[in-house]
């Protein structure tokens, strides 16, 4: 465990962990704390950021990040934030570390937060964007769709109905600490809560109500752990060992590998949720990057050569 790492999970601890203890969520509050919290890192070198905020930009609200370089490689990044705050300009440090380590143009979508857009909205608003890219003449074999916490989870949720309407699937899919069961029945809520440094474990019932409102729980289409993973394409999956939200990574990548998808799964030793948003401070968020960076190179080949068969791997960092 670095120093970085420690201290990141002091600071959570202190500031985050006591809010998730209040019986009512202040989404008015969050979505300020997060505002006035927010790091912008630089625009790296040689790239530009483009921001698509005029309302006749949806179902691409939000921003670009390209290089001068031609890029063969799309990411549709999907924020977390438990469907109710952040934005990407909130995630910006791990979305310019990921496409500056992928060498891939990137695409962090402004979905609809709720409670004012309920679920399914931010389902609705990725996959309107995924097609989007589609229409645009982006071929699925080099798009990567990413997220993380609710993000990871609206990822998957989004590869799902993809599937399910026998859309074109991207290369891969790549899931950091992703909340995939807006049930909480994972084992984890328990067993983890006292050790996750950010969240108290029944934080996030209130967090799904908020989504939800009187919504099934276990649809797949909110909560993706609960559908079929057969015919996805590869995932990468990365969570903490401390996380409360653990097991929403455990049994998605058991449930996926039983039906037949390649999955890489990391676990990492105490680091709080989320901890790529950390990057470039803490070492443990630049390597996970890393390989979650080459995860999706490898995916994503270019036209003239094939993609090499990998093998899935489980691994504790």
């Amino acid at each position: 465990m670095s120093w970085q790492s420690a201290l990141a999970c002091w600071i959570v601890r202190r500031r985050m962990r006591p809010e998730t203890a209040k019986p009512v969520i202040d989404v008015a509050r969050a979505r300020a704390y997060t505002a006035r919290r927010v790091w912008s890192p630089k625009v790296p070198p040689g790239w530009r950021l483009t921001e698509h905020y005029d309302i006749h930009a949806a179902p691409l609200r939000g921003e670009w990040l390209a290089s001068a370089a031609p890029q063969h490689i799309t990411i549709l990044y999907l924020h977390g934030g438990g469907y109710y705050f952040c934005s990407p300009r909130s995630h910006r440090s791990l979305v310019f570390a990921l496409a500056t380590r992928t060498d891939a143009r990137i695409f962090s979508l402004d979905y609809r937060l709720a409670p004012e857009h309920r679920f399914p909205c931010a389902l609705d608003d990725a996959v309107a964007a995924y097609r989007r890219l589609l229409a645009d003449g982006v071929p699925a074999r080099s798009i990567a769709i990413a997220g993380d916490s609710a993000g990871g989870g609206l990822a998957l949720a989004t590869l799902l109905k993809l599937r399910d309407a026998a859309d074109p699937l991207p290369a891969c899919g790549v899931l950091f600490s992703p909340w995939t069961d807006l049930a909480s029945t994972g084992a984890s809520i328990v067993t983890n809560d006292g050790r996750d440094p950010m969240f108290h474990g029944a934080a996030l019932a209130r967090a799904a109500k908020v989504y939800l409102g009187d919504a099934d729980a276990t649809n797949p289409c909110a909560s993706p752990l609960y559908g079929r993973f057969e015919g996805l394409p590869p995932l990468l999956i990365q969570a903490g060992d401390t996380e409360v939200l653990l097991d929403d990574s455990t049994r998605v990548a058991e449930k996926a590998r039983g039906a037949g998808v390649t999955v890489d799964f990391e676990i990492w030793p105490k680091v709080p949720h989320g901890f790529q948003l950390f990057a470039p401070f803490m070492p443990e968020a630049n390597r996970a990057l890393e390989r979650a960076a080459r995860f999706i190179r490898e995916a994503t080949p270019p036209p003239q050569r094939a993609a090499a068969q990998r093998l899935p791997e489980t691994s504790i960092v």
